[in-house]
């Protein structure tokens, strides 16, 4: 109980009671000078997104590149798959259920509040050092070359700015995220707006839960019957890896339980070892179907349009924004933050919403992913199992 009221979903709904608590009552002051640190806030978020991605992706790919073979290959574009067909269904699933859930009379309370909105006290503008698609680019060019150069001097730099990175976010991002999310719900309690949103997060996040338990019978359902197995005999034997993850809010922290159970499963240890390893940082099914429902209910919310075109440009680039996301809890969303401005065209308050909205179930994102871990190792040791010659070391 004490890890758990320490954690970081347990201090971003205290957060957001406290916020809501305050702003009914809080003077002129005291929203301009949440106004203000939100504003410094969401420039720190907007310098750092690059750094993000190039801290992340290209070491990642780097990596990738050097371990290339046949196992490999197939695992990452199974694990590809699955979390494109993910982010699909739950923009199909979204278009069709969120707007039973969300009142059309948000856009205009939103556009209301708009008029009587609180406005920091000053503003220092901090821009990226360049833009997501070049970073993305950039990252890639880094990883790409680095493997096809063996280039050792190049993987350790872009290893240590990864840890520089990963230390950026949890020593200075993921401490003020709390007060930044209180800040958010203040001024919204300030400008009338808090009450009807909070009662459509709670349907919002009702559908995402049953989102998650679908995906999982989905993946499972395929993985069976490749593999000659029962799908729900599978589900049940991967359980403690969910139950695991739901407490440690990291895909890492949780691979001793889901390679453990894995190979429970039937799958054959050397397969196991090495595909379960690689899906804990390139698999996020869970991730990306929340991070789309998300979106879509902001977007709805504010009255903006949700055309598939444009997410399916959105989910295409996820699929790869967030592997290897920091380990530290939201990391996928972190990632995102990027690909929500550039592609949806988010403002910083709808990504603070987004960061609040996500990191509020985000140990159920990180269980789905790790769940699925096993089905894509039962869908590779089908066609790979008998091959233990083709298998890398690790």
């Amino acid at each position: 109980m004490k890890h758990l009221l320490k954690s970081l979903p347990a201090r971003i709904l205290v957060a957001i009671a406290a916020g809501i608590a305050l702003g009914l009552a809080a003077p002129a002051w005291l929203a301009g000078a949440a106004a203000t640190f939100n504003s410094l806030m969401g420039q720190l978020l907007r310098f750092l997104i690059p750094l993000i991605i190039i801290g992340f992706v290209a070491p990642a790919i780097a990596d990738v590149g050097r371990r290339a073979g046949r196992l490999l290959v197939a695992t990452a574009l199974l694990a590809y798959a699955a979390t494109f067909l993910a982010g699909l269904m739950s923009y199909g699933i979204s278009a069709a259920t969120f707007p039973m859930i969300i009142d059309p009379s948000l856009a205009s309370t939103a556009a209301e509040a708009e008029v009587r909105s609180v406005r920091p006290w000053f503003e220092v503008d901090v821009p990226g050092l360049m833009g997501v698609t070049t970073s993305l680019a950039l990252a890639f060019l880094l990883g790409l070359g680095c493997a096809a150069a063996d280039a050792p001097a190049l993987r350790r730099g872009l290893s240590e700015f990864r840890t520089i990175v990963a230390m950026a976010i949890d020593r200075a991002v993921v401490p003020l995220l709390p007060p930044y999310i209180m800040c958010i719900f203040l001024i919204m309690a300030v400008e009338g707006r808090v009450a009807p949103v909070l009662a459509t997060f709670a349907g919002i996040i009702g559908v995402i839960f049953a989102m998650h338990i679908l995906i999982l019978l989905v993946q499972y359902a395929v993985a069976g019957a490749i593999a000659g197995k029962n799908p729900l005999r599978m589900l049940r034997t991967m359980l403690p890896a969910y139950l695991t993850a739901l407490g440690t809010q990291s895909s890492a922290a949780t691979i001793p339980v889901t390679l453990r159970q894995t190979v429970r499963m039937g799958v054959s240890e050397d397969v196991a070892g090495f595909t379960v390893p690689l899906c804990a940082t390139i698999h996020m099914s869970g991730s990306t179907l929340k991070i789309v429902a998300c979106a879509m209910a902001l977007m709805m919310m504010h009255g903006q349009a949700c055309p598939p075109v444009m997410f399916m440009h959105f989910i295409a680039m996820l699929g790869i924004t967030i592997i290897a996301a920091p380990g530290v809890p939201g990391g996928a969303i972190m990632a995102s933050l990027g690909l929500l401005a550039s592609i949806l065209d988010f403002d910083a308050d709808m990504q603070a919403m987004m960061i609040a909205l996500y990191i509020a179930m985000d140990s159920f994102g990180t269980a789905c992913n790790v769940t699925g871990d096993g089905a894509i190792a039962a869908i590779i040791d089908r066609f790979f199992g008998k091959r233990r010659c083709d298998t890398p070391k690790m």
